[in-house]
């Protein structure tokens, strides 16, 4: 009994010493892995940051002109009224009609031209050179009246030029308009003078 423990006590201590080595290696194999892993971490950490910093580096750049072209404002100005003239009711309604680029008057129905010719109204339209320009008439009629409670309409206004206009190389042109007058009977329409002192508006813009 005796020697059998002293035997095995032996033999527990050369296992023991046996497994010193390999435990000493398994510790070596390890530190080489962790050693590895750290080095392999830093390599991953040091090619993303190469990577970001190449990519940051790599940029460009470009610049466009900015600019603003101011031109001379458009204006039109009233040089003449529209007049169709001394006309002489009859039994029936009748219509003058006064074309803007002749000022010559057509008369159709009852009504009769007198002696005193019509004219067109005209404006002078100025701004920059040779620019073209929108033309807007009245779109609905007109009413002209007496002193009393007599009245007339014209209306189908026409321009001359049209649709559009073109400014000279100076800058200004002139706008020329004219319509169509609808006389009542002369009954309805005593003899006066019949006006409309606002509602010929017309409006013109740049192209």
């Amino acid at each position: 009994m005796r020697m059998e423990v002293i035997a095995g006590r032996l033999n527990g201590r050369d296992a023991g010493s046996q497994s010193k080595p390999v435990q000493a290696a398994l510790q070596k194999r390890r530190m080489v892995m962790r050693k590895l892993t750290i080095l392999l971490a830093a390599v991953l950490v040091l090619g993303t940051s190469g990577m970001a910093m190449a990519l940051g580096e790599n940029s460009s750049t470009a610049t466009a002109q900015t600019s603003a072209t101011v031109v001379t404002p458009i204006l039109i100005t009233k040089t003449s009224d529209l007049l169709f003239g001394k006309i002489v009711p009859g039994a029936t309604e009748g219509t003058v009609v006064l074309a803007p680029s002749t000022d010559a008057r057509t008369v159709d129905g009852g009504t009769t031209l007198g002696n005193s010719p019509g004219t067109a109204a005209a404006f002078t339209v100025t701004g920059q050179g040779s620019a073209t320009y929108s033309i807007t008439l009245p779109g609905s009629a007109i009413t002209l009246s007496d002193s009393t409670t007599h009245s007339m309409t014209a209306d189908t206004f026409t321009s001359d030029p049209t649709p559009t206009g073109t400014l000279s190389i100076g800058g200004s042109g002139t706008l020329k308009v004219g319509g169509t007058l609808h006389v009542n009977t002369s009954g309805n329409n005593p003899a006066g003078t019949y006006t409309n002192a606002s509602g010929l508006s017309v409006t013109v813009a740049y192209n």
